[in-house]
């Protein structure tokens, strides 16, 4: 094992699912749901947690039936599962708790940026965020919660999340199956998920370090100014979508060639 992962083994995919044992494919399975279920999801390792599950699910030295030891049909059909119970979840959660959710104090990955953020993406892309946040780090995490605070029509949702559950979940992992059978590329990939992990953590530390001094830059120079304080639940209720985006189409500028 390469140097770097030692500095995040928490965050090694390989090394969660060794480690776990028996219990491997439940640990895998938790991690995905508590990524849009728990709201705490955006600390674990994703997208790449499900291509190496797909991996290992080939025969191992140390495990002639894969690491699961089922077929990898039956692992990528209860990751996608997980996936779309996550969703359900967090949605009933935003739903239920409302906008009092967002107002949560600025701490880690969970901060008004970030759920900016999401909500930038609905502005664009409508219901289909659902779909397209599951391929986002981040944004997958909060998506369902601003789409339960704003009240989007729950049928409509369930369907955009069984989709994204099934492109995300099930589709990473059965990716992450066919790459096995093109030895390069798996090397490549088990080799140096490690150095990818730790492009990917720092980048996001240093954004989210970023954003976080800039915020508290700003709330200084306001409270020195004697702006006027907005309060907390003030700033939760502006952060709630309006059910109209939810219905809306992706849109694109004039000169987008996507169009």
């Amino acid at each position: 094992m390469t140097a770097p992962t030692a500095l995040i083994p928490w965050l090694d995919p390989e090394q969660i699912i060794t480690a776990a044992g028996p219990w491997a494919l439940l640990v895998v399975c938790f991690i995905v749901f508590a990524e849009t279920g728990l709201l705490v999801g955006f600390l674990l390792p994703g997208d790449t947690l499900l291509v190496i599950s797909g991996l290992l699910s080939h025969a191992q030295p140390y495990a002639p039936e894969g690491v699961f030891g089922i077929s990898v049909w039956w692992v990528a059909l209860l990751i996608g599962l997980s996936a779309f119970v996550g969703g359900e979840v967090g949605f009933y959660i935003g739903h239920k708790g409302g906008p009092a959710i967002f107002e949560r104090k600025e701490s880690g990955l969970f901060s008004r940026k970030n759920v900016e953020r999401t909500n930038a993406f609905f502005e664009r892309f409508g219901g289909l965020t659902i779909i397209l946040a599951r391929f986002v780090p981040i944004v997958r995490t909060f998506a369902p919660v601003a789409a339960g605070v704003g009240h989007m029509h729950k049928g409509k949702y369930t369907l955009y999340n069984l989709i994204g559950a099934v492109l995300w979940g099930f589709g990473l992992t059965m990716f992450g199956y066919v790459i096995g059978f093109i030895p390069p590329v798996a090397w490549f990939v088990q080799e140096y998920i490690d150095l990818i992990l730790l492009t990917a953590v720092g980048g996001t530390a240093i954004i989210t370090l970023w954003h976080y001094i800039s915020e508290r830059r700003k709330a200084k120079q306001a409270a020195a100014a004697g702006e006027d304080v907005v309060t907390d639940a003030d700033e939760a209720e502006d952060l709630v979508l309006d059910p109209e985006i939810f219905e809306r189409g992706p849109e694109f500028d004039d000169d987008d060639p996507r169009r």
